[in-house]
C-alpha cells in the first residue's frame, strides 16, 4: 500500500484494503463485529489513506442507523456542553455517532432540529426540551418512532427521564442556610423550562418544613437565557430597595454570579463571616462557581452520571429495538451534593 489511489467511496476503500465491501461496511457499523486481525488491517488502511465514510449517506440507506441525536436548548451553557461531551464519549464507545443540535431556547428552532434528526434517520435521541408548559408536539410524535430519553426538563408522559432531584437538593441547601444564618430569600430563574417552577416549589416546601415563611423575590416575565445579566440587574434593583433577608438563594449559579457582581458594585462584602453583610448561594456547581469572588456555595449536579444514565436507558431501548414503555419509562432523579464555599 505504497501508492495511495483516489479513494472516494466505500468500494474504493474496500479495494484498497483488499477486503470485501460487506466486511468493510461491517467494520464501520461496529468495529467489534469483525476479527481483530481484520480490524487491525482496516484501521491501518484508514491511517494511511485518511478515508472517512459518509456516515449520513450510508445511514439513509439503512432501516437501523448508527447515528444518535442530541438536542440541547443552549450551546454555550457549561452544563449542556459537559452533558453532550459525556453522551458523545459513551456513544463512540458503543459504535455510534452522536450528532448535537441546539434549539437556542426557541420552540421553532427545536422543531427544525427534530425535523433534521428525522431526515438523518437517527436511531434514537436524547433531548433537553425547551418550554415551561407544553412539550413540543413534534417531540411527542418523534417518541412514537424512535427511542427517546429526556434530560433536565421532564416530559408530560411516561417517557424515560433523567435529572436532578430538586426537592432533595434545595431541601439540603435551605436547611444549611437556615441553620447557619438568616433564612434565605429566593431569586428565581426565567420561565424557560420546568426547572423554574420545580425549583421555586422546592424552595417553598423546604422553607415550610423548616418552619419559615418563603420569601420569593418578584421577577419579570422573561424567556432570557442570559442568566448572569438577569441576576445582576435584578439583584442591583433589590439591593437598592432592600432585600427581606441577608441571605440570597438563587435558582442557579449563573444567576448567583450576576448577583455577586451587583453586591460588589454596591460595596457589600459577600460571605458568612462576621464582617460580611450578605450571603449568596446557588445551584448546579457551574465550572466557574469555585473561582468566583468569593467562591460560590452551591449544590452540585452529577452531570456525568446524568449523561451515563440517560445513555444507559437509550442503549437499552435500542437493544430491544422498541419505543415501548417498561424500563424505558423509568424516571431517575439524582441527588445533589452540597458544596460549601466562602459565599455562604
Amino acid at each position: 500500500m505504497t501508492d495511495i489511489p483516489d479513494i472516494r467511496t466505500m468500494e474504493d476503500f474496500a479495494t484498497y484494503v483488499g477486503l470485501s465491501r460487506p466486511t468493510v461496511s461491517k467494520y464501520f457499523n461496529d468495529p467489534r463485529s469483525v476479527r481483530s486481525v481484520t480490524r487491525d488491517k482496516i484501521e491501518a488502511a484508514i491511517e494511511t489513506s485518511n478515508f472517512r465514510p459518509n456516515l449520513f449517506a450510508a445511514n439513509l440507506k439503512r432501516s437501523r442507523t448508527r447515528v444518535l441525536g442530541i438536542i440541547i436548548p443552549n450551546s454555550t451553557d457549561p452544563f449542556y456542553m459537559a452533558l453532550t461531551e459525556r453522551i458523545e464519549a459513551i456513544a463512540e464507545a458503543a459504535g455510534y455517532f452522536a450528532f448535537m443540535l441546539s434549539s437556542n431556547g426557541r420552540i421553532d428552532l427545536e422543531a427544525e432540529a427534530i425535523d433534521r434528526l428525522q431526515s438523518m434517520n437517527v436511531a434514537g435521541a436524547i433531548v433537553i426540551p425547551v418550554g415551561a408548559r407544553d412539550i413540543n408536539a413534534r417531540l411527542t410524535s418523534l417518541a412514537k418512532k424512535i427511542p427517546l430519553v429526556y434530560v433536565d426538563n421532564p416530559p408530560d408522559d411516561d417517557l424515560p427521564f433523567v435529572g436532578t432531584n430538586n426537592d432533595q437538593s434545595f431541601g439540603v441547601m435551605v436547611d444549611y442556610l437556615c441553620r447557619s444564618g438568616e433564612p434565605p430569600c429566593y431569586l428565581g430563574m426565567p420561565e424557560i423550562n420546568r426547572n423554574a417552577s420545580s425549583r421555586r416549589r422546592a424552595y417553598m416546601r423546604a422553607m415550610e418544613r423548616f418552619g419559615e415563611t418563603p420569601k420569593i423575590l418578584p421577577i419579570p416575565d422573561s424567556q432570557s437565557w442570559d442568566f448572569e445579566r438577569f441576576g445582576h440587574e435584578l439583584t442591583a434593583q433589590f439591593l437598592t430597595s432592600g432585600l427581606p433577608t441577608r441571605t440570597l438563594l438563587c435558582a442557579n449559579d449563573r444567576i448567583a454570579l450576576g448577583a455577586q457582581l451587583a453586591a460588589w458594585e454596591a460595596g457589600l462584602k459577600v460571605g458568612h463571616g462576621a464582617d460580611c453583610t450578605l450571603r449568596i448561594a446557588g445551584h448546579d456547581d457551574h465550572p466557574l462557581s469555585r473561582f468566583a469572588c468569593p467562591p460560590l456555595t452551591t449544590m452540585a449536579q452529577n452531570v456525568k452520571e446524568i449523561g451515563s444514565l440517560a445513555m444507559s436507558q437509550l442503549m437499552s431501548r435500542l437493544s430491544e429495538n422498541s419505543v415501548e414503555a417498561g424500563p424505558a419509562g423509568e424516571r431517575v432523579l439524582l441527588r445533589g451534593d452540597l458544596k460549601l464555599r466562602a459565599s455562604a
